[in-house]
């Protein structure tokens, strides 16, 4: 582990409830000692309740943001959330390719709580075809995953780690498969790379305030990634970080529906 500070980039829509998207990666970043960059890709009217609205940010004004950081700022490690629509992919490839990051992990956000599709049709296709051969590691729960793959949910961990197989077959070097919609006690997660598989199992918080568990995840890999030597060390981390996150959301008040996690536990 190092003491220095390492800037990280948050590639994500918005959450003006402050639980999820840009909003979560930035908190996310702040507890866990990283500097925080975010360029906005969607403004998301939504809540605890879920999403209301959408508002598309144009081509131009997300390759401008990106430009303005990537020209300027050194950044370590990238965390891609929401994209939404096909044009939004493109430029975000392109811009990758022409600024290399070290580490670019993408939580592909395709489904609100509530159920709401955040993703169209051919936008999945781009992700599979454009960003996954970019792409250090993936991070989909069960219902994301077998929407990149158009195959049916795992309905367990042995389904899981085969649909964790076939994404890395698409070209991305590494996945975590999220198990937290698995019924039971527990809740794994596999990182599955070409050459081995880790099982990272938790005890399932009893909490239903779970709003931007999976932005807060991947975040959390993306700020610690440069600390660590593999994923296995920075899956372990965030994990066990995440669930103290979850442990304390009896201490916050926010909303009337699924109430965000505790991106501060350790010091409020």
């Amino acid at each position: 582990m190092t003491n220095k500070i390492y800037n990280v980039l948050s590639i994500a829509g918005t959450d003006p409830s402050g639980g999820a998207g840009i909003q979560a990666d930035l908190k996310t970043f702040s507890a866990l000692g990283v500097y925080g960059a975010a360029v906005i890709t969607a403004i998301v009217a939504q809540n605890t309740q879920g999403v209301q609205f959408i508002s598309e940010i144009s081509s131009f004004c997300l390759e401008k943001q990106l430009d303005s950081v990537l020209s300027d700022i050194h950044i370590d490690s990238v965390k891609i959330g929401m994209l939404h629509r096909p044009q939004i992919i493109h430029v975000i490839a392109e811009k990758l390719i022409e600024y290399p990051i070290p580490w670019i992990i993408l939580d592909p956000v395709m489904m609100a709580k509530n159920g709401s599709r955040l993703l169209d049709k051919e936008a999945v296709v781009l992700i599979r075809e454009m960003l996954l051969p970019l792409v250090s590691i993936l991070t989909p729960n069960l219902q994301e995953a077998a929407i990149l793959l158009g195959c049916n949910i795992a309905q367990n961990e042995i389904q899981m780690c085969q649909q964790g197989r076939q994404i890395l077959d698409l070209g991305c070097k590494a996945v975590v498969m999220k198990g937290g919609h698995l019924p039971g006690s527990l809740s794994p997660d596999w990182l599955i790379t070409p050459n081995q598989e880790w099982c990272f199992s938790a005890t399932r918080v009893n909490t239903l305030h779970t709003h931007g568990t999976g932005c807060t995840l991947s975040a959390a890999l993306a700020a610690k990634r440069p600390y660590y030597e593999d994923w296995s060390q920075t899956l372990k981390f965030s994990k066990e970080w995440l669930h103290q996150a979850l442990s304390h959301t009896r201490n916050l008040s926010v909303g009337k529906g699924i109430g965000p996690v505790h991106h501060f536990y350790e010091w409020w």
